[in-house]
């Protein structure tokens, strides 16, 4: 089988250095290191948002520096420590992802599902704009599933829950990933986590 997503000699700016990886398709991968060796550079440099300053990172065999930024987009999504929700309710932001990449809205019972498997189990009416940073992750990670990419880079998404719910979330995801044939890549920082769950553990900065 040929890896999905493969890297060569990355580095970025210079101080950045990265071990020579492989992602398979379908496989579940996670990411470990201590802050600031990279964890999070490494999505960015995947999806596009930076440019290594070294090494190439291929994605089906395709070099993605010679690839389309949107559409590569459209595959690898991100889902970083930082996300964009609108000053909207649930239901909105729904509509409005789904809308910019023109496909119809999902309806409220499947709006509630992906949410289920976030552990974001809200009204769907309730603002965005009052939600903790936790929660507006969660619910952004649950709209990112909806569009069934082919991969998903999802940084710490148990960073808010306790280990009960974290635990909950990351079976969610794997069995969502499962059923669906999607590759995930999780960052993370929970060992336990890690070593429960994780077909493949990359360890960045050692």
């Amino acid at each position: 089988m040929n890896p999905l997503i493969e890297t060569k000699d990355l580095e970025f700016n210079k101080i950045l250095t990265y071990p020579d990886m492989k992602i398979f398709p379908n496989q579940t991968s996670f990411i470990t290191g201590k802050s600031g060796s990279g964890k999070s550079t490494l999505f960015k440099l995947f999806n596009k948002t930076l440019n290594p300053s070294r090494g190439k990172v291929f994605y089906n065999n395709n070099d993605i520096a010679e690839l389309n930024t949107l559409e590569l987009r459209k595959e690898i999504l991100l889902v970083g420590q930082s996300v964009f929700l609108f000053d909207k309710n649930i239901r909105d932001n729904f509509s409005e992802y789904y809308t910019y990449l023109d496909k119809k809205t999902p309806n409220d019972d499947l709006i509630k599902k992906y949410l289920g498997i976030c552990c974001a189990d809200f009204s769907l009416d309730k603002d965005c704009i009052s939600m903790s940073g936790g929660e507006r992750h969660r619910v952004y990670l649950a709209i990112c599933i909806s569009l069934l990419p082919k991969v998903l880079l999802i940084d710490e998404p148990t960073a808010a829950l306790d280990t009960l719910n974290s635990i909950k979330l990351i079976e969610n995801l794997l069995n969502f990933s499962k059923e669906n044939f999607l590759t995930m890549l999780i960052i993370s920082h929970d060992q336990a986590l890690t070593e429960t769950f994780s077909q493949q553990t990359i360890k960045i900065g050692e």
